[in-house]
């Protein structure tokens, strides 16, 4: 209580009681030294001791001023601090020795070692010992922390968790035995395989990865390896975000799902990103939602000559107009960024925006996307993913844009919710396309789940776990496939240039997902245990609330069994049958006609019925789902050995 009220008090009362203390010390190590080198206390001597300490203070204390020690504040005392006692206390100990001789006493250098030592001791010790009980006091506060990584980011990390109030940091962690055993400022180096101990013997309560630079596969290894601990694991921002300052070393954050995929981004190829983009006239429709967002700020990148944005969503198109203009500073970009707030069902917009501008490629991101949302707003859906694609594409093959990409997804597989089933027939519409002469090449990329994406299913988690519980999950056996935004983005643009009409291009979105697992882990990771019957004293359960309308266990990107590989070797694509114009012509004449007259009914019947292997969640039998299951995992592998086969021989089945 005495030591907080203490630190209560102004600094210049702080300085004030040191120097006090100082000079308390310094009279004290005097007299001490005489009666430690003599064994006795000669009082007759007072007179010349009394000379002597004045003359020493008053070399000593302006000496301790100059060198900083009235300046530093004790609980942040380090190295330098220290450094600074030594040199002021050794240059008294010269004060004293030199005073003596001066007033002609017998002195000897067994006289100035004993000043030295005893003043060293109680200048520089008292401080210390403050410090320890300030950060003794603190720590009881504090959350106690490991360090995985010794490196300099670790150290770093180290350096600034210090110089705050929350976290306590008991040891390292690393995996390279030439610093295992070692003293990084106080703290020792263990090997990771001492963790089960250290736990055992201390009370940790998290564990900082502070490795930016290492590949997500071997992140992958080491959160895995943590995961049985139920200890909550964080990690620090990218090492490119903290050299370029948009994160600080000390922004610890949970671990991201990216951390889990294991999955390394594959440099990408400069020329196909050029190809559609560079010094051309782009126009990106949906710009304010995930994937457009992101396809608009890997576009900026390419320096297109002018990059037009396209969102029916104000706050959206807001955003990321604002993001690209700051974003264009940054980079000494000279494109002209344009915002249009349309939608693209809106034929007329759509004609002026094309027709004014002279568009070399579109990537039609626009898209209802949210499965029991349009599960349960039909007609809105069809108008948006349908005929909003049928539009867009339409004023691309009129005013003669020369590359048409559309962002698919892969619910558009056989569907069984009206959302998949709509962007189904996008996908039909641009294929048909190829049927009637035109100047421009249309094609589509057929991906599965992005991650950070609105609606994604891990910041639920997250937000579930925070409070406690339970974790909702739809079904212990779904399975989804999971892809960065950033990756998404940059594949798409790739996939683009290597369009020749009609293309369904795959996506390779590494190994599928199990949720249930993915629950089962981020609550591990992040420091509970999982309530189950098996456990019943766990932290967090986690309940099944059954698939929603019109949702599968299983996604698919495949509708036949014969991908072909590209000359990426992360992009397939995918021969596929598909309708004339005049079968689709007719089947939209009939879904329009359906929509004016609010038909639901007939919409499912004619989407039923217009090849688009449309089959409601209602009519799937349990069988049905386990052949399906079967089907996937076979059509993984195949996907598999041919995206093996591409990068043995990237010119392997291209056109």
């Amino acid at each position: 209580m005495l030591l907080a009220h203490f630190f209560e008090l102004p600094r210049y009362i702080k300085r004030l009681i040191m120097l006090i203390s100082d000079i308390v010390f310094i009279a004290l190590a005097v007299s001490m030294t005489q009666m430690l080198v003599t064994h006795q206390w000669m009082p007759h001597r007072f007179t010349f001791d009394n000379w002597l300490i004045l003359d020493v203070l008053l070399i000593s204390i302006p000496t301790f001023a100059v060198l900083g020690l009235y300046h530093a504040i004790v609980r942040f005392m380090g190295e330098k601090a220290l450094l600074a006692v030594l040199q002021g206390t050794v240059i008294a100990a010269l004060a004293y020795g030199s005073c003596a001789l001066l007033q002609q006493e017998p002195i000897s250098l067994v006289h100035i070692i004993v000043f030295w030592t005893l003043l060293f001791i109680f200048v520089g010790g008292s401080r210390f010992a403050v410090r320890h009980t300030i950060h003794a006091s603190h720590n009881r506060h504090r959350q106690s922390i490991i360090i995985y990584g010794a490196g300099n980011t670790g150290t770093q990390l180290l350096k600034a968790l210090q110089g705050g109030k929350n976290y306590q940091t008991l040891a390292f962690l690393d995996d390279r035995t030439a610093l295992q055993g070692s003293v990084i400022d106080g703290i020792k180096v263990y090997s990771p395989e001492t963790l089960s101990l250290l736990i055992e013997r201390q009370t940790v309560q998290q564990i900082f990865l502070a490795m930016p630079s290492i590949s997500r596969a071997r992140k992958q290894h080491i959160i895995n390896s943590l995961e049985k601990y139920a200890i909550h694991v964080k990690t620090i921002p990218n090492l490119a975000d903290i050299m370029t300052g948009k994160a600080s070393i000390q922004e610890v954050r949970d671990i991201e799902i990216e951390d889990l995929l294991g999955r390394d981004a594959i440099e990408a190829n400069q020329t196909l990103l050029d190809s559609c983009i560079a010094g051309k006239i782009v126009l990106v429709t949906g710009a304010g939602g995930s994937i457009g967002s992101e396809l608009c700020r890997q576009i900026l990148k390419q320096a297109p000559k002018k990059l037009l944005l396209l969102d029916s969503n104000e706050y959206g198109l807001y955003a990321i107009e604002k993001e690209l203009i700051a974003h264009q500073v940054e980079i000494a970009s000279t494109t002209k960024i344009l915002s249009f707030l349309a939608s693209v069902q809106d034929r007329n917009s759509l004609d002026r925006i094309f027709s004014t501008f002279r568009i070399d490629t579109v990537y039609h991101a626009a898209a209802y996307k949210h499965v029991p949302m349009v599960e349960c707003n039909i007609i809105e859906g069809i108008k948006n993913n349908i005929f909003g694609t049928l539009y867009t594409a339409e004023a691309a093959k009129k005013y003669q844009v020369s590359t048409f990409l559309l962002i698919s997804t892969d619910k558009a597989v056989r569907p069984t919710n009206i959302m998949g089933t709509t962007k189904r027939m996008a996908e039909l519409i641009l294929q048909a396309q190829i049927s009637t002469p035109a100047k421009t090449i249309f094609s589509m990329v057929r991906f599965g789940n992005v991650l950070g994406s609105s609606g994604s299913v891990v910041p639920l988690f997250r937000e579930q776990i925070n409070m406690g519980g339970p974790v909702t999950v739809t079904h212990p056996e779904v399975i989804r496939y999971f892809m960065t935004v950033q990756e998404a983005a940059q594949l798409v643009i790739q996939a683009s240039a290597m369009a020749q009409g009609g293309d369904v291009f795959i996506l390779d979105m590494g190994e599928p997902v199990k949720i249930h697992d993915l629950a089962k882990k981020m609550i591990r990771l992040m420091g509970c245990e999982v309530k189950n019957s098996a456990n019943p004293d766990g932290d967090i359960e986690i309940q099944y609330t059954g698939l929603r309308p019109g949702e599968k266990l299983f996604e698919e990107l495949l509708i036949g069994d014969n991908p072909i590989g590209t000359s990426h070797p992360r992009i397939m694509r995918a021969e596929e049958t598909h309708l004339s114009w005049e079968e689709l012509q007719a089947l939209l004449q009939e879904l329009e006609q359906a929509c004016q007259l609010n038909d639901c009914k007939r919409i499912q019947q004619l989407l039923l019925n217009g090849q688009t292997g449309y089959t409601p969640i209602g009519e799937i039998s349990d069988h049905i789902w386990q052949v399906s299951a079967q089907k996937i995992a076979a059509s993984h592998s195949n996907v598999v050995s041919v995206l093996k086969m591409s990068q043995t021989n990237p010119t392997l089945n291209q056109r």
